[in-house]
């Protein structure tokens, strides 16, 4: 059985960091594209971050580029998502994912072959 588990998620001030880890089982993922999606309160899903299979390629949403940054693991079967200086509109829930394609990621479908439960990060004083 094929299963994503995120951790990492809690509370942190704005500013502050949080390191969200995603660990795949049932599987492995090591040529498929692992990424992070993100849902904050009363709005739709929506793409963050995306990493291709060796790492070599990432992409962000424009929101979060330069204080995000996702690596990967493929020995561990696991992909990261390093948060900084964080804002009280990062808050949400963050949900790993992964699929074959890449360009999926970028056009923010909501088709990935596997998805995790989520992981909740709130940003608040």
């Amino acid at each position: 059985q094929v299963q994503l588990v995120e951790s990492g998620g809690g509370l942190v001030q704005p500013g502050g960091s949080l390191r969200l880890s995603c660990a795949a089982s049932g599987r492995t993922f090591s040529t498929y594209a692992m990424g992070w999606f993100r849902q904050a309160p009363g709005k739709e899903r929506e793409f963050v971050a995306v990493s291709n299979w060796i790492g070599s390629r990432t992409d962000y949403a424009d929101l979060v580029k330069g204080r995000f940054t996702i690596s990967r693991d493929n020995a561990k079967n696991t992909v990261y998502l390093q948060m900084n200086s964080l804002k009280p509109e990062d808050t949400g829930v963050y949900y790993c994912a992964t699929d074959p394609n890449y360009s999926d990621f970028l056009r923010g479908s909501q088709g990935m072959d596997y998805w995790g439960k989520g992981t909740l990060v709130t940003v608040s004083s």
